[in-house]
């Protein structure tokens, strides 16, 4: 490990961070010239920046950290499209039936569901009854379902669409990079692949969910979350080293590094407030 960390927190320069951030804007299929702004872009590009600080702290080459801040600026390109209000009607709906919200889950609870078709299976389940909420059930409202059940799916299809924008602006999008982003929702995706791979997706996850837990906007939208919580949020990925989807290696060098006070514009941006005494407190005892 190195203790040695850039002052800046970005491995690539602004102009292709503020390229990669415009292909999460995306253009509504039912109103001609309307275009639906990426969903919390700022989320992206923080999550980026404490990405790439763990990575190099934990060893990895300036190479592969460029590639990886990448991946990890483009890790939600797959929920490019989401209509807040046809999204959050969908879910909501489903998590007030118990419904199954990801993949890993939907197969669980529904077995005889064909790896990939877990969208296709929601949507021949509980069609007739989002009909009855008064939802439409077209083509539009299936992909707001397939943003949380058919991910991956979702994700590969929006960046077949943007390889060639990235081809122009010289930007590699190598088959590792869409892997790592999947991480989270299709842990099953890194089983045969190497250490370092294994390792960014879940210096991924970490951060992703750190950031999550610590952001104001998208825990109201998304989570109907009206508070956050650094203690919350470090249980949640001690639950994850539990499931093994987190190792002790990561973990340990993302408390380690957020002990030290490398994170904390990050989470106060995220907080939308300075950070109080007592969270400080919190984070500095992490180590």
């Amino acid at each position: 490990m190195t203790s040695i960390l850039p002052t800046s927190l970005l491995w690539i320069p602004e102009s292709v961070v503020s390229t990669l951030l415009e292909y999460y804007d995306y253009p509504h299929p039912e109103k001609p010239g309307e275009i639906i702004e990426g969903y919390d872009k700022d989320h992206a590009l923080r999550t980026a920046k404490m990405c790439a600080t763990v990575a190099q702290y934990l060893g990895h080459d300036e190479e592969r950290v460029r590639h990886y801040q990448t991946a990890c600026i483009l890790h939600d390109l797959g929920r490019a499209g989401l209509d807040h209000d046809l999204f959050g009607k969908i879910w909501t709906w489903a998590k007030t039936h118990n419904i199954p919200t990801r993949p890993a889950e939907w197969r669980e609870a529904h077995p005889e569901t064909i790896y990939g078709k877990e969208t296709e299976a929601f949507w021949k389940m509980y069609q007739s009854q989002l009909q009855e909420l008064g939802i439409e059930t077209n083509a539009w409202a299936k992909e707001q379902v397939e943003i949380r059940l058919g991910y991956a799916q979702r994700l590969h299809r929006i960046a077949e669409l943007v390889k060639p924008k990235l081809d122009k602006h010289n930007i590699e999008w190598l088959d590792w990079m869409e892997k790592v982003t999947l991480y989270y929702y299709y842990p099953e995706k890194l089983d045969d692949g190497p250490d370092w791979l294994h390792e960014l997706g879940e210096i991924l996850v970490a951060c992703e969910q750190l950031e999550a837990y610590s952001n104001r906007e998208r825990g109201s939208d998304y989570y109907n979350r009206n508070d956050e919580n650094f203690t919350d949020a470090f249980n949640y990925l001690d639950g994850l080293k539990e499931k093994g989807q987190l190792g002790s290696k990561v973990l340990t060098a993302v408390r380690t590094l957020t002990a030290q006070g490398h994170f904390d514009p990050i989470l106060e941006e995220a907080r939308e407030e300075k950070l109080s005494e007592k969270d400080l407190s919190f984070l500095r005892a992490l180590k």
